[in-house]
């Protein structure tokens, strides 16, 4: 009977598994943060193809590699700092603190919107010595990655600002924990990528 019982059993139409509390043992996760890991995955494989790509134009007899900016350092340690500061304010966060919060986020952002600015301004400084587009393979793979980098960290700016908004019209940290924390996570991939990017560019 117990045999019969369990094949003939419909765990789908147990109460809690659908709109519900999920039963003990089940596997259960924000639905953000499952989008946010899939997201990221598919993000990783464009960003991998792009550098494959690099790599295998460099062979070709037009490739002229472009001298490294000077400033992509600072710019850099501008995501650097903003990465430092995401992970303050999703340690406060997590400890059901609010001391330095919005200190924290607040400037993570606003160091991340500097990076962007940062980054144009290389790209005007590059435009100016007569570096564009169509001058070779080379410096189009530059702005291309850079500026693929560069739209993934608007987006994420986006949903920052989103979060920010909260906080600042009255939302009590908790509610937001859940957002500080993908934020943090998305913005330490995309210095993971920048850092890949930039040992790429620098040594090419």
């Amino acid at each position: 009977m117990g045999l019969i019982k369990t094949v003939t059993e419909k765990p789908w139409e147990r109460k809690g598994v659908i709109g519900g509390m999920a039963p003990e043992g089940t596997f259960a996760a924000e639905s953000e943060r499952v989008a946010l890991v899939f997201f990221l995955v598919i993000a990783t494989v464009v960003f991998s193809l792009f550098m494959v790509s690099y790599y295998l134009r460099m062979e070709l007899p037009d490739w002229e590699p472009l001298s490294e900016p000077a400033q992509l350092w600072f710019n850099t340690g501008l995501l650097v700092a903003s990465s430092v500061l995401f992970q303050w304010s999703r340690n406060i966060v997590v400890r059901d603190h609010t001391r330095n919060l919005y200190t924290s986020f607040f400037g993570a952002g606003v160091l991340a919107i500097l990076f962007i600015v940062a980054q144009m301004v290389t790209w005007n400084h590059l435009q100016a010595g007569g570096f564009y587009l169509s001058s070779n393979p080379a410096i189009a793979f530059y702005y291309l990655l850079t500026g693929l980098h560069a739209l993934h960290l608007i987006g994420g700016l986006w949903v920052w600002s989103k979060c920010a908004i909260r906080l600042t019209s009255g939302g009590e940290p908790g509610e937001v924990r859940l957002s500080i924390q993908l934020c943090t996570i998305y913005w330490h991939f995309l210095l993971l990528v920048w850092i890949v990017l930039f040992a790429i560019l620098a040594n090419t």
